[in-house]
C-alpha cells in the first residue's frame, strides 16, 4: 500500500541534476521517491514510522512550484535560501592522522591550507561579535599553528571558535591543548563513536577509547568544553547510544552534551545504500528513550526550531546527582517557538562552552533542591548544563531541498557560504 504524502524536489544520485521528488508512505515508513529521465527511478528511506512524522514536522511549509528553482546548484547562498548562517565551517587542512571508514574528507590525504589564506577567509566570513566558526578538516590538530589560527579568528571578529577533532593530539599533547585554550578556543566537538575499542576499530581503524578519555581530561583541565559526536552506523554502534549518553553524563561538567550524527553516504559510493544501511531520525529518538531506561523521556526531545524539523532535535538538561538529567524543556511548551539566528548562536555557545568552575561547586552534579531558587538555578544550571542534539546529514539519495533551503550550517569556500549537505554532495560511483 503506497500513499502520497508530500511533493518536494531532490537530485539524481548519478548526475546530480535537480528533479521532482515525492515523499510516500509504505507500510508505515516514509520514502523519498524520484525519477531521472536519464538514469531511472530511485527510492530512499527517510523515516521508519516509529514517531509520527507529521506531528514531528508540524506546519513546515512545502516547496511550491516555482520556489527555490536554482537549488541546489546556486548554493552560495542563493537569494531564495530561507535561513541565515548560524555556524560556519572553515576547513584548515586536508591532512588527517586517521583513516576512517566514514569521512567527509578525502581519506586524510592532502595539504594544509596556507595560514595567510585562512586569515583572509576569516576576515571575509566574520561578522564581528556574532560569528561562530568551526575549524575543521581533515584533522585540524595536525597543524602546529592551530592556536595562531584560533587567535586570527578572534582578531577577525569571531565571537566563538569551535574545534572539530578526533582528539588524538589533545590526548597526547597537553601543552598543545593548553596553547589552544590560551588562544581562546571555546569548545571541542570530539569524535566519539562508542564506549569500547571494538567500535573505534570498526569505524576509525584503531583502538581509541583511552585516547578519547584523556582528551576529555586535558580539555577539562583547561576549561575547554567538550561535546561528544558519534557517527551512528547500523550494526556497528547504534546499540551503544544509551551507553554513550550515560558516559557523557558521568563526565559532566567537562562534557557538555552529545551530538549524534546518523551515517550519511558521501564520497564515491558504488551503489545505493539499502534500507538497513540507514539510521533514521525517528529510530534515533526511539533508541535514546529505550536505551537510557528512563534517564531521557521522549517529550524532552524537541524538533529543530532554527532549521528544518527533519534536520534534527535538541534537548536541554541540568545534570543532577539523583535524577541524572533534569529537563529544562518539554514538548508543547513555549520553547517550541521559532528562534532568531542570534538566539540560536547564543544558545549553542552558552550550552557547549565549559564555564570556569565556581568556588564551592562540586564536580558531580547538583541536587534538585539547588534548582528551586533563582540564585541556585542560575549557578548550577550554567555549570551543569547538558544538551542532546542531532544532525542527520543528507546525501544524493535522500536529499530533500525542502530541508536544504533551511540549512544554517554553512561551509565557507571561495567567498561563498554553502549549505553543508550541498557542499559535500557527491554522485554515485
Amino acid at each position: 500500500m503506497k500513499e502520497t504524502a508530500r511533493h518536494t524536489y531532490s537530485v539524481c544520485p548519478v548526475c546530480l541534476e535537480r528533479i521532482p521528488a515525492t515523499q510516500v508512505e509504505r507500510d508505515g515508513a516514509v520514502y523519498l521517491e524520484k525519477s531521472c529521465p536519464s538514469h531511472g527511478d530511485f527510492s530512499a528511506l527517510l523515516w521508519r514510522g516509529l514517531v509520527d512524522i507529521d506531528s514531528w514536522r508540524g506546519d513546515e511549509p512545502k516547496i511550491a512550484p516555482g520556489e527555490n528553482e536554482s537549488c541546489p546548484h546556486a548554493c552560495g547562498l542563493c537569494p531564495d535560501h530561507r535561513q541565515e548562517t548560524c555556524c560556519t565551517v572553515l576547513e584548515v587542512t586536508r591532512r588527517c592522522n586517521l583513516r576512517c571508514t566514514f569521512c567527509f574528507a578525502d581519506g586524510g590525504e592532502g595539504e594544509d591550507i596556507p595560514f595567510e589564506a585562512i586569515r583572509a577567509r576569516l576576515n571575509a566570513l566574520a561578522k564581528p561579535g556574532k560569528t561562530l566558526v568551526q575549524l575543521s578538516g581533515g584533522e585540524p590538530t595536525v597543524r602546529d599553528d592551530l592556536p595562531e589560527i584560533v587567535r586570527a579568528a578572534f582578531e577577525a571578529g569571531c565571537a566563538h571558535v569551535q574545534l572539530n577533532t578526533n582528539g588524538i593530539r589533545l590526548a597526547e599533547d597537553p601543552a598543545y591543548a593548553a596553547r589552544l585554550a590560551e588562544a581562546g578556543l571555546s569548545f571541542a566537538f570530539l569524535q566519539f563513536d562508542g564506549t569500547d575499542d571494538r567500535v573505534h576499530r570498526a569505524l576509525r581503524g584503531r583502538g581509541l577509547a583511552e585516547i578519547k578519555s584523556r582528551a576529555i581530561d586535558n580539555c577539562a583541565d583547561k576549561d575547554i568544553g567538550v561535546t561528544l559526536v558519534p557517527t551512528l552506523v547500523p550494526g556497528v554502534n547504534t546499540h551503544q547510544i544509551g551507553d554513550i549518553i550515560r558516559f557523557a553524563v558521568s563526565r559532566s561538567p567537562a562534557v557538555r552534551g552529545v551530538h549524534f550524527q546518523p551515517v550519511s553516504y558521501f564520497g564515491r559510493i558504488p551503489s545505493q545504500p539499502k534500507d538497513e544501511d540507514r539510521f533514521t531520525l525517528d529510530e534515533l529518538l526511539t533508541a535514546i528513550v529505550e536505551q537510557t531506561d528512563g534517564l531521557v523521556r521522549m517529550d524532552t526531545l524537541l524538533p529543530a526550531r532554527f532549521t528544518h524539523p527533519l534536520c534534527g532535535f535538541h534537548a536541554d538538561y541540568v545534570v543532577t546527582r539523583k535524577q541524572g538529567l533534569y529537563p529544562l524543556h518539554r514538548r508543547g511548551c513555549s520553547c517550541g517557538s521559532p528562534v532568531t539566528a542570534d538566539q540560536n548562536r547564543s544558545f549553542i555557545t552558552s550550552k557547549w562552552k565549559r564555564p570556569d568552575q565556581d568556588e564551592g561547586v562540586a564536580e558531580t552534579g547538583c541536587c534538585e533542591s539547588d534548582l528551586k531558587t533563582l540564585d541556585g538555578f542560575l549557578k548550577f544550571a550554567r555549570t551543569f548544563s547538558f544538551t542532546l542534539t542531532s544532525m542527520p546529514f543528507q546525501d544524493a539519495w535522500n536529499l530533500d531541498l525542502e530541508r536544504l533551503r533551511k540549512c544554517s550550517l554553512h561551509v565557507f569556500d571561495d567567498g561563498r557560504f554553502v549549505p553543508f549537505c550541498s557542499y559535500y554532495l557527491t554522485a554515485q560511483g
